[in-house]
């Protein structure tokens, strides 16, 4: 696993935009008009910048895949982070959608366990290369990543087939949130 530079931007979120096109979660904070594609390519960069600034992003060594984790007990408010959330709302949310995401984003916020987290905000492998178990080596490198640090390792899936998948490295289901779509809360135990 090699942590991205900030050149390898478009490879990362080219990846992430594959991986995500048709997630519920992701769809569900997008605004859904002419423009979503867009906006899908937006809020990648967007989590991009966020985890060079309080977190990691790594590339496979393949470069077939990617994870963007933010560290919890780093992220703070800066001119940048807000100029960087004011960018989301008006290219990503939109004003319309702002409420939903504000709201899902407090509630995930709340049941975080009160640790210091490694929190697994996305990981994506090329589309035509999943199931050759380049994400699992990424994954369990993260795994290791985030325990070397002493820190609890969280994520949320609300794509049902991805359950088996992180259960099998380890993560359990804590909480089930409902948004008109099941988001499964994960953690290592």
């Amino acid at each position: 696993m090699l942590r991205a530079k900030p050149n390898d931007k478009e490879l990362v979120v080219d990846i992430l935009i594959r991986s995500f096109v048709d997630n519920k979660s992701i769809n569900y904070i997008i605004k859904q008009d002419e423009k979503r594609e867009q906006r899908l390519k937006h809020l990648m960069e967007y989590s991009f910048d966020i985890c060079n600034l309080f977190g990691d992003v790594f590339v496979s060594d393949d470069r077939k895949a990617c994870a963007l984790v933010v560290v919890t007990d780093r992220k703070k408010v800066t001119v940048k982070s807000i100029l960087l959330n004011i960018k989301l709302v008006l290219s990503v949310t939109g004003l319309s959608n702002i409420n939903k995401a504000i709201s899902r984003e407090s509630a995930i916020q709340k049941i975080h366990p009160s640790v210091p987290l490694y929190y697994l905000w996305f990981i994506g492998v090329e589309p035509s290369q999943q199931g050759n178990g380049i994400g699992s080596k990424l994954l369990n490198e993260i795994i290791q990543k985030g325990l070397s640090e002493n820190r609890t390792i969280c994520l949320e899936t609300s794509t049902l087939k991805n359950i088996p998948w992180y259960e099998k490295h380890g993560f359990k289901i804590y909480r089930e949130l409902d948004f008109g779509y099941k988001l499964y809360c994960m953690k290592m135990p």
